[in-house]
Parts: structure tokens; C-alpha cells; sequence
């Protein structure tokens, strides 16, 4: 059974609201629902006194309708009795002002006041509803990314220091200390990275965020081993966030959640799909280098707008569902909304819900029921989110941390770098995977390595390795400079990477805005270079693409049984198109559905084919039953199912394979749009209102 539901905040509302959200759960086929997340002060109204029974009964009530909890400590956000009693607890900013109550997240996590709170309620939890049958998940803290720099964080960072380098001499010379005078001799000197008078020492950024991330770590797993104390099978995660900001390095905390679970909200309505898909092939990533099989879940994504965050437009019809389960394509053991009903007041008053301020005569909330159906009718799903891709792109948060604190002659956006390869690939057909360094590279025939500018012994070892052993690598600009330090490596760029490329990057030289050079390459008839670009030369490899000048810039080198390719500049999308195809098509990596027309994408998972195009999901096909040769039953769910009779004759005389019945289905639907309509379940829905 798919998890659908979201987060319910029942302390927010009435016996009476409570009632009739039971009554809408049941009719929405919600079986989920996330409790309990920012409810500390109702739960402990002062300090010691625990006020659990109103819970008692919300987990009796939701348990008797049928519906599951996730149940949630509620450390995020600590109540005002807590803060007036410790201020040495709340957050500290970069430049020493202390954060004052009255938001959520205003706590450091190394002020010992607050561990022994949060892991105090835990615990009260943990005993009261280890066995609760309506208890299906326990859900820790919520988005763990609270920055902090005050005097707490040092003591603790400086003990982090001390078992990472081992003594001074070697964290000054791993920080290169010697530069600027900065050269330390007593441990009490050692801060945090607070704010400073001008650029700070990238090393000693780098190692603080490690540190934020390791700290918040140790708290998740000490509420993690309460619970498991009191019920040792319970399955314990958090709510992983994701962006620039969040100093949480989640391939390693995947190894200690039991399911990895995500927030995803994109940015806009333009870019929704393909930052969903890059958000879902990233946690599935991260769950299967972590030892869980691929499958995640998706604990909390928007109905239509989120509370900040520029103009926010609603979704399209449609757009809902299309997003839901291009995640369940993708491995999500579900599809959990934040939240379930709007709340009246507060700071995300105007965040949507499924059941908003109006009541659930509204277009969303029939949406999410429909939904509800849809996964409802869905088999079981695996235990293990697969099958893995041919194709991988290689991300690390701590190379993304390194270039955000790093001085380079231009900006450079390592995450959309790597976005970008794995959208284009994507839009290409081809199945993706997201791996981060530590994962199992075995059974990848090419992966692609963007702007990977920190890389580390193991690291480098493992993509020479990849390479030898028979896999396409990748690699682009920007990479292999630093070592886990954020030092140089000297003796030429790529550093790490030189001899496996057989070339020496000698200089950058970033383009300014608007400036172009078509490139003369040999994969691609329009490759614009753009943005960075470097002047290098490759002793040691093909050079597969030249600037206007003759300059080599893109080179290919055969290692062992496969290759090693650099590409030294930011292309334009036609072009580095081109060259990532390009590596797939010398690898023997066919697209998941070769021919299909653009805008149409199809995901294989759990055996079954799913075929999306822009007005959301256009059919699911069962492969057992297309391998069978039952076409008239092969297409389980989407807007044609109801066209088995017509899909059958169109195959008549064509061989029976799954790439055929997927192509003859959409080209049913082409034929169904041919008036300028979209059918949609049993609706027709006018073009016009389709996602884009």
C-alpha cells in the first residue's frame, strides 16, 4: 500500500473540525498522516509536566478511521517557557546577534539545556506510544538545518576538531593557516567561521559545516536509540530538506534513518517536473548507497503554492497528481503533503493544504482524492525501488559545500551544474540515477561528473577505477582542484584527475555575460561554450571538440576497457546534450523508450512502464502482462485505459513488445488531441489548462 496523507496539526483545532477531518480522510483515501511535528508546548505546557491525553485520543481516533501516524518529536521548535529559562540555548547568527523566540528552529543543537529537553519528550513519547497500534512511523525533529555560532558550538567544534586532525600542527596545516596570519597555537582560539572583516579561509568553512551536519546528526540519533529503546522494530527517520543552505550532508545520515524521507518544493511552476524528478532519482540515490534498496518516501511536497518564495501561482489541474507520481515512479513509498488542513493563523496561514480555508469543495481537495484512488489501486510496492539505470550522475553535498565557500575567478552553481546533466539526460529518455560518492558503481556503464571541484583520494581512485574497469566517465570543468581540505592539489589542474584525463588545464577564463564560441566538435554540430571555459592542453588524450581558436575543448582518453572524457567549458543545452548522448550511444545505453516524441517521458519501475506527457499521467503498462501477450489488459491505470479495445486493434500485425505498445499508446493520444483536447479520467480538459 502507498502512504498518502500529510502532515495534521488536530492541537490547531476543534473536537468538531477533528471529526469531520476523520470523515474527509476516510473519503480522500488518506492512510498517513504526520502528527505531533510542532506541538511541544501542548505537549509540555511547563517544564516536566507532560500533557499527553488530548494525543491519546487523536491516535485512538485516527487509528479506529482506518488511518496510520507518523508520529513526531517535536524538538524543531522548543516552546517559550523553554527559551526564557535557557537563553544561552537559542541560535547565535554568523555576526553574534542572538535569535529571540517567536518563529520555530530557534535553538542550537549543542546547548546541553536543549538536548536534555528534546531527548526528555522524546522519551516521554517513545514510552507512551511504542505500542499504539496506529503508530507506523516515528518521525524525528522536523528539516534538521538550524545554523548556530555561539560559544556552545565552539567548545563542541573544537572537540570535533581535535578527533578529525588530531592537533594543531596538523589542523594549521590542513587550513593552510600559515596565509594571512592565522596560524593558531592554542585551542581557545579556534572559533567558528563568525562574521569577519573580509573574505574567510575556505578550509575552515568547509570543516564547520561538516561540523553543523555531524552535530545535528548526533541529536537525531539519540532521539532515534529512545524510541528504538522502547520499540526496537520501529521504523525511525526524519524529513530530509534540501538546498544550498541546509549544512546536513544526507548521504551519510542515510545510513541512519530506517527509510529516507524528503521535503520537496520546487521553485516554479516551469521547472516543477524536472526538479521533482531530480529530487526523487536523489533520494533513491542516497537510499540505495545507504543499504535501503532505492525506496524513500516522499514525507512532504505542496498542493498549489508554499508560503514564501516570490510570486507563487497556482497549480494547474492536473499538476498534483503528475508530480505525486512521477515521485511514486521513482521509488517514493508515497505521497505526503504539507499539510492537511490550512491553518487559520500563523506564519504559514496562506500554505496550501488539501483541505483549505474553504472547506473541501475546492478543486485541490478533489484532486487529492482522486489521487487517493489511484494510488489505492497501485499493486504493492517492492521493497527495494528498482531497476537500477545505466546511466549515473555522481553529486556530493561536500563538493557543492566546497565551491559556495570557495573565491573563484567567477560563480560557479555546482548543484545546477549537476541539475542541468541530469534534466538533459532526462529530456533525452534515458533513466538516471543520482549517486552520491559513496555508492556502488557496479553495473553503471557511464557516469557523468560535473564541476566536481572537490575530490578526495578514495574518490579519485574510485573514477579511475570506474573507467578502467569499462564505464564512460564524464567529467566537466572545475573539477578535481581541491583536496578534502579545500587545498589546492599542486603539480596542474584537474588536480586528482590529471593523469586519469591525460591533460593539463593551465588557466581559467570565464566568458563574461553574453559572450559565445561555437565550438568545432566532433559530437555535435551546434555546441555553444558559454560562461567558464579554461585553456588547456592534452598531451595525453583525443581532442574531441576545439575552441575558434584552435584551443583544445573537449578531449576523450582511453583507459583500461572504457574512457575518460573532459569537456572544459559551460555548453549551451543543445550542445552538451549532444555529448552526454553522445557517451550513451558509444556505451550501448538505449533511452528507456527509444523514439518517443518530445515532452512524452517514460520511468520503468516495480515492473511496471510509466508514461507521462505534459497533461500528467498518460498510462501505466504492467510488463508481465505485455510479455504475456494480455494486451487487453496490459495498460493499468492513466488517461487511456479505457482505450484497451482501440490499443489492441492498433497493434494488430506489430510485434508484441513493450517499446511497441507504449508507442502505439501515445500515438493514440496524438490521435485523441488532434481536436485540441486532453482526455483526462472521464473529463476532457481544455489544452489550455494542461501543466507545462
Amino acid at each position: 500500500m502507498y502512504l498518502f496523507g500529510g502532515d495534521y496539526n488536530p492541537e490547531q483545532w476543534s473536537d468538531q473540525v477533528r471529526a469531520e477531518d476523520l470523515a474527509l480522510m476516510r473519503a480522500a483515501g488518506v492512510n498517513l498522516v504526520t502528527v505531533g511535528v510542532f506541538a511541544w508546548s501542548r505537549l509540555e505546557p511547563e517544564p516536566g509536566r507532560y500533557h499527553l491525553g488530548w494525543l491519546d485520543r487523536v491516535l485512538d481516533d485516527l487509528h479506529a478511521a482506518g488511518v496510520g501516524v507518523a508520529l513526531a518529536t517535536p524538538s524543531a521548535s522548543p516552546p517559550p517557557w523553554f527559551t526564557v529559562a535557557h537563553p544561552d540555548a537559542l541560535a547565535q547568527r554568523r555576526d553574534g546577534v542572538r535569535l529571540v523566540h517567536g518563529s520555530r528552529d530557534t535553538y542550537c543543537v549543542n546547548a546541553p539545556a536543549y538536548r536534555q529537553a528534546s531527548e526528555a519528550i522524546a522519551q516521554q513519547l517513545a514510552r507512551r506510544y511504542a505500542g499504539h497500534p496506529a503508530v507506523r512511523l516515528w518521525h524525528v525533529h522536523n528539516e534538521y538545518g538550524t545554523w548556530c555560532f555561539c560559544d556552545h558550538c565552539a567548545e563542541a567544534f573544537r572537540g570535533w576538531l581535535r578527533e578529525r586532525h588530531g592537533g594543531l600542527d596538523a589542523l594549521n596545516d590542513a587550513w593552510t593557516t600559515a596565509f594571512w596570519s592565522q596560524e593558531y597555537t592554542d585551542w581557545a582560539q579556534v572559533l567558528p567561521p563568525r562574521a569577519t572583516q573580509y573574505l574567510g579561509n575556505p578550509a575552515h568553512e568547509l570543516d564547520y559545516r561538516r561540523f553543523v551536519s555531524d552535530s545535528m546528526l548526533t541529536a537525531y540519533t539519540r532521539q532515534r536509540d529512545l524510541i528504538k529503546a522502547e520499540a526496537p522494530d520501529a521504523v525511525v527517520t526524519t524529513n530530509f530538506v534540501l538546498g544550498g543552505w541546509v549544512p546536513v550532508d544526507h548521504a551519510r545520515w542515510a545510513a541512519e534513518v530506517d527509510l529516507v524521507a524528503i521535503d520537496h518544493y520546487p521553485s516554479g511552476l516551469d521547472t516543477a517536473v524536472a526538479e521533482s524528478a531530480w529530487a526523487a532519482d536523489l533520494a533513491r540515490g542516497w537510499s540505495r548507497a545507504a543499504g535501503h534498496g532505492g525506496r524513500w518516501l516522499l514525507m512532504e511536497h505542496a498542493p498549489a503554492h508554499v508560503t514564501e518564495g516570490g510570486v507563487q501561482r497556482r497549480k494547474p489541474p492536473g499538476l498534483l497528481e503528475r508530480l505525486a507520481l512521477g515521485h511514486i515512479a521513482r521509488g517514493s513509498a508515497g505521497a505526503l503533503y504539507f499539510q492537511w488542513r490550512a491553518s487559520a493563523g500563523g506564519a504559514e496561514q496562506w500554505h496550501t493544504a488539501l483541505v483549505g480555508h474553504g472547506g473541501p469543495d475546492s478543486r485541490i481537495f478533489r484532486e487529492a482524492a482522486a489521487l487517493g484512488a489511484v494510488l489505492a489501486a497501485l499493486p504493492e510496492p517492492a521493497a527495494q525501488a528498482g531497476p537500477q539505470a545505466e546511466v549515473a550522475v555522481w553529486f556530493d553535498e561536500q563538493c557543492w559545500w566546497a565551491v559556495q565557500a570557495a573565491h573563484l575567478p567567477a560563480p560557479v552553481d555546482y548543484e545546477a551544474a549537476v541539475r542541468r546533466c541530469h534534466d538533459l539526460l532526462r529530456r533525452r529518455g534515458y533513466a538516471v540515477d543520482v549517486v552520491p560518492p559513496g555508492a556502488d558503481l557496479s553495473g553503471y556503464r557511464v557516469l557523468v561528473v560535473p564541476a566536481a571541484y572537490l575530490v578526495d583520494d578514495a574518490s579519485a581512485a574510485k573514477l579511475a577505477r570506474f573507467a578502467h574497469e569499462g564505464g564512460q566517465l564524464l567529467v566537466t570543468y572545475l573539477s578535481g582542484l581541491v583536496d578534502a581540505n579545500a587545498g589546492v592539489r599542486l603539480g596542474g589542474y584537474p588536480g586528482a584527475l590529471r593523469e586519469l584525463l591525460g591533460l593539463v588545464v593551465e588557466e581559467f577564463d570565464p566568458l563574461p555575460p553574453g559572450r559565445l564560441q561555437v565550438l568545432n566538435a566532433a559530437w555535435s554540430e551546434a555546441a555553444v561554450a558559454r560562461g567558464w571555459t579554461e585553456w588547456l592542453s592534452a598531451p595525453g588524450a583525443e581532442v574531441t571538440a576545439r575552441y575558434p581558436d584552435g584551443r583544445p575543448a573537449a578531449t576523450s582518453r582511453a583507459t583500461g576497457t572504457g574512457s575518460a572524457r573532459y569537456l572544459s567549458c559551460e555548453l549551451d543545452d543543445a550542445g552538451l546534450a549532444d555529448w552526454l548522448g553522445a557517451a550513451c550511444a558509444d556505451a550501448g545505453v538505449p533511452p528507456v523508450v527509444p523514439g518517443l516524441p518530445d515532452g512524452v517521458e517514460a520511468v520503468r519501475a516495480d515492473g511496471l512502464l510509466w508514461v507521462f506527457d505534459a497533461a500528467g499521467l498518460l498510462l501505466v503498462v504492467d510488463e508481465l502482462r505485455v510479455l504475456r501477450g494480455e494486451l487487453a489488459e496490459c495498460v493499468v491505470l492513466g488517461r487511456l485505459e479505457h482505450l484497451q479495445g482501440e490499443l489492441v486493434q492498433a497493434l494488430e500485425a506489430l510485434p508484441v513488445d513493450l517499446e511497441t505498445v507504449v508507442r502505439a499508446a501515445v500515438g493514440l493520444q496524438q490521435h485523441q488531441v488532434g481536436s485540441g483536447q486532453v482526455l483526462h479520467g472521464e473529463q476532457e480538459v481544455d489544452q489550455g489548462d494542461a501543466p507545462q
